[in-house]
């Protein structure tokens, strides 16, 4: 125990129990397909993710498409908004243009504003 006089004899230091447990060791854990994987976020380290690339560019504009209802759904959300950018993985002026174009899908009547079950059934 320490010297202090303010901590009583009977308690105990619990600082060795709270200590985070080991990771695992990678260079261990070898799934035999020969090439070196790389690693992903860590809940201890807090590490970075390598993002992947825009998935709209292409030679370096942006292709969006405000007539192609298919992939512009899968950038709204089951409520019917617009998914961040965290979420889909565009530059900031892909988003800017895939905002652009839901905002012209819906004024068209191409996508919903609202799901379904919101506005009644409707539509």
């Amino acid at each position: 125990m320490s010297d202090d006089p303010r901590q009583r004899d009977d308690e105990m230091d619990y600082s060795e129990e709270r200590r985070r447990p080991r990771r695992p060791d990678f260079d261990d854990m070898d799934d035999g397909d020969g090439d070196d994987d790389v690693r992903g976020p860590s809940r201890y380290s807090g590490g970075s993710r390598r993002r992947k690339g825009c998935p709209f560019l292409v030679d370096g504009k942006c292709n969006i498409d405000y007539k192609d209802v298919d992939m512009l759904r899968r950038y709204l959300t089951d409520s019917g908004k617009i998914r961040p950018r965290r979420q889909t993985g565009a530059c900031a002026k892909c988003q800017r243009a895939l905002a652009l174009a839901i905002k012209r899908a819906r004024h068209l009547a191409l996508l919903p504003y609202a799901p379904q079950h919101i506005n009644g059934g409707r539509g």
